[in-house]
């Protein structure tokens, strides 16, 4: 050690030393792994030899004794008996499982809104993209405008024209900014008042350029949404996997959020507010799902005024939004919990009010913590949305059961449900995989 040392060099720990590169093979790991002992030997054996009866069994009711053509399930039971699968009715309703009773020459616009959906989050996965977060909300708080019209369709008014506009505004936006960003480092509107307004971005003049260009922006979707026009397509005949994404996917976006503003709510000083939250997470957490989704559905109609009347749709997600965002409130107070108390000091010593020390010390290391809980949460809720079905939405589970009521397909119960089974398990499966690599990317399982 150097004579020149300060103390805290001398205390400082050494780094640890790198792991030793993994050298055991293939081999090794299985036999440390699966063959390590005669009892665990034996189990893994005896594993295996399960995994490959059931693996067989359906495969080979599945896809090996399965019959893929046939006019009616009568033929279907003529060829293979009940040895195998019967598929052409399940492919000749797909079409049904996917989207319902939608009119099929306007399935298009369920696939465009799909598409650009997926457009606008890509830029979310792109390294060179910085401006994340406002494309994040922007995706989060603009595109269900423009889903909406794309959805139902009909005459709009000048309201709805111009929330349809802010979503159309929002997606141009967001590419414009991409490829922006991708040059030159900068948004499309901080580039725009750069050239126009000056290198300084709080000049006023580069400020009112800003907003100028949002207000271009603006209006230019606003004339390509005025004259556009959709065959309304009323949401009694929305269905299948499509009304199950639109349910989940409302009532997973706003539990979050919503389950925030909750859990800060109970944990409040201010009696009323702390009253309120506690009073309605309670409520909802003690009462079933299905006890809500039929109490919006066959009570709140009748405190309504005469003449008045809401959706079936609107009133079940309403329903399952509440639901999801009292349990979400639970897991982040959960999440707050965990924090220590030193980190609500150390941001109170920097001179932090409640609400930038929340957003930017406490809220980021919560969530990072609950990762896991809220997308157990999340998948909890997609699976949820079949009990729609009780109060008559065409739901997925819905329209499986649907293809054995039909004629020429009656009694055909199993292989729907079995197909939907494996539509649920790749949602969730990847739901699950994606929490597990944003833990891994974030650190959040780390041992502190």
């Amino acid at each position: 050690m150097p004579d020149h040392a300060t103390p805290a060099e001398i205390f400082r720990p050494r780094p640890a030393a790198p792991p030793p590169p993994n050298t055991i093979g293939v081999a090794g790991w299985l036999r440390a792994n699966l063959f390590s002992s005669i009892p665990n030997t034996l189990l893994t054996l005896v594993g295996a030899w399960i995994l490959y009866v059931v693996v067989d069994a359906v495969l080979g009711w599945a896809v090996f004794n399965a019959v893929w053509d046939a006019p009616n399930r009568r033929a279907c039971l003529d060829q293979v008996g009940r040895a195998g699968a019967c598929w052409p009715g399940v492919i000749a309703w797909i079409p049904n499982l996917i989207y319902g009773l939608y009119p099929k020459d306007e399935v298009w616009r369920i696939n465009l809104g799909a598409a650009l959906l997926v457009l606008w989050a890509v830029p979310l996965w792109l390294p060179a993209v910085r401006s994340k977060v406002a494309i994040g909300l922007s995706l989060v708080l603009l595109f269900p405008f423009l889903a909406s019209y794309l959805f139902l369709g009909g005459i709009k008014g000048p309201v709805w024209a111009a929330l349809v506009a802010l979503g159309l505004s929002g997606l141009l936006w967001t590419w414009l900014t991409v490829v922006t960003e991708w040059r030159t480092g900068l948004s499309f509107v901080a580039l725009v008042a750069r050239v126009l307004g000056g290198p300084e971005p709080d000049a006023p003049r580069a400020r009112w350029v800003a907003r100028l260009t949002w207000a271009a922006l603006y209006a230019t979707a606003f004339v390509l949404v005025w004259g556009w026009e959709l065959r309304p397509v009323p949401t009694q005949v929305w269905g299948g996997l499509f009304l199950t994404l639109v349910i989940s996917g409302i009532g997973i976006t706003f539990s979050l959020p919503a389950g925030v503003l909750l859990a800060l709510g109970r944990r409040s000083r201010m009696p009323l507010i702390r009253a309120f939250c506690v009073a309605f997470i309670e409520l909802f957490r003690s009462v079933p799902l299905i006890t809500i989704l039929f109490m919006f559905n066959t009570m709140l109609p009748l405190f309504l005024p005469a003449g008045v009347e809401v959706d079936r749709l609107l009133r079940a997600i309403v329903a399952v939004c509440l639901f999801a965002a009292a349990y979400m409130a639970e897991v982040v107070r959960g999440g707050l919990q965990a924090i220590p108390k030193g980190q609500y000091e150390a941001a109170a010593a920097m001179g932090l009010g409640y609400w930038q020390s929340m957003t930017l010390v406490i809220l980021p290391q919560a969530l990072k913590i609950m990762i896991p809980t809220i997308v157990g949460n999340f998948i909890g809720l997609f699976k949820d949305t079949t009990l729609v079905s009780i109060i008559g939405l065409l739901d997925l589970l819905s329209m499986a059961r649907a293809v054995g009521e039909d004629s020429t397909w009656l009694g055909l119960f199993i292989e729907p449900f079995f197909f939907i089974t494996l539509i649920y398990f790749v949602f969730c499966f990847a739901m699950s995989q994606y929490s597990m690599n944003l833990e891994r990317r974030l650190g959040a399982g780390q041992r502190r």
